[in-house]
């Protein structure tokens, strides 16, 4: 396992960047190139962070099982490194941080015209997607599987049954929008609306919309039911861009500021910490993804306007608009909640604070 004594570490990873280190406290957006791997640094030591406690913030991530950090500043690389034998072109899962992707393509699907977020899931999936009676069935819209207040099972002890797609597996618990249940399958059928409503897979919809606008490269594959969406840490790291900027892309838009608004602020009273598929910092409670509740924010050493893409595995996209950043976070399971909500963040949040304050 290395360890990293010297600043000189971090800077390597530039080396094949095209730099520019000249410091400008407000700095203009910057946005990659579409295609090529150039992209903008700029160092730490010329943004005025404490690089003698770069060191500990890397060793930690290494002996986290980290395999992919990136740091933005104004769209700039700031920090990148890889880990644990991982590289700048190897692909990683985002498991559920692909949630947030998700909810970016259905925003673009309401934009163009195919659906409301507001209509019945049962205009899209048909009148048999669940075991409900027709009545309950026609309470659940797109909406409630953007918030995850669908009011269908939550049986996380059945991995399968918590990801079945299947009418019997789409079981009442409690009319829509009175309870908030993070649910698999109920998210699933978000990417068959799409599809459905569209008339094109959501997966090369996804590629035309949102990959090809930002310079993006991923893949899909499939376990059961679910479908988990891969890329690299530079293309998480665009993602993350993207949301920062309100979904535009170096002046052209690619989700609309009203759905933007809506999908990364408070959408219900039940989980004030979460939006469209989105978590939410800074708010006063929370319900983690196994239905704990706790009064407090789920990272309480990040930002408190922060918002983020968490996945499976301690998978992060941290996106802090006070301060013009994106951080990510690509490996394998850090130590905590394999759901993504884990005391890693705040660890990691109070080493990434000594960096950067």
């Amino acid at each position: 396992m290395k360890k990293y004594i010297i600043l000189s570490t971090v800077v390597i990873a530039f080396l094949s960047c095209k730099g520019d280190d000249t410091f400008e406290p407000n700095r203009e957006m910057y946005f990659p190139p579409l295609s090529g791997n150039n992209w903008e640094t700029v160092s730490p030591s010329n943004l005025g962070w404490n690089i003698n406690n770069m060191p500990n913030l890397l060793n930690f991530l290494d002996d986290k099982n980290t395999k992919g950090f990136i740091i933005l500043k104004d769209g700039r690389i700031v920090v990148e490194e890889y880990f644990n034998g991982h590289g700048k072109n190897a692909n990683w899962i985002w498991y559920s941080a692909s949630k947030s992707l998700t909810s970016v393509a259905v925003g673009i699907a309401q934009d163009e015209g195919f659906l409301n977020i507001n209509d019945k899931t049962s205009n899209y999936l048909g009148d048999n997607w669940s075991s409900l009676t027709t009545e309950k069935q026609d309470l659940i819209t797109i909406k409630h599987h953007l918030t995850m207040t669908t009011g269908l099972v939550n049986n996380q002890a059945n991995f399968l049954e918590w990801i079945c797609t299947t009418s019997d597996c789409m079981q009442y618990v409690a009319d829509a929008g009175s309870v908030w249940a993070y649910h698999q399958g109920a998210f699933i059928q978000t990417q068959h609306i799409l599809t459905q409503s569209t008339g094109i897979n959501f997966k090369p919809f996804i590629k035309t919309r949102i990959l090809d606008k930002i310079g993006m490269q991923g893949s899909w594959s499939s376990l059961s039911y679910l479908n988990l969406f891969s890329s690299t840490t530079r293309g998480m790291a665009r993602f993350g861009l993207l949301a920062l900027n309100k979904g535009k892309w170096n002046g052209a838009t690619v989700l609309s500021e009203t759905y933007y608004n809506d999908m990364v602020n408070t959408t219900q009273n039940l989980n004030k910490s979460y939006g469209y598929l989105w978590w939410l910092n800074g708010k006063e409670s929370f319900i983690t993804t196994n239905s704990q509740e706790f009064t407090n924010s789920i990272i309480p050493n990040a930002p408190n306007d922060m918002f983020a893409a968490l996945g499976a595995k301690d998978q992060k996209i941290y996106v802090i608009p006070s301060k013009n950043m994106v951080i990510i976070r690509m490996g394998e399971d850090a130590g905590g909640d394999s759901l993504g909500m884990s005391g890693f963040d705040n660890e990691l949040w109070n080493r990434i604070n000594l960096v950067i304050n």
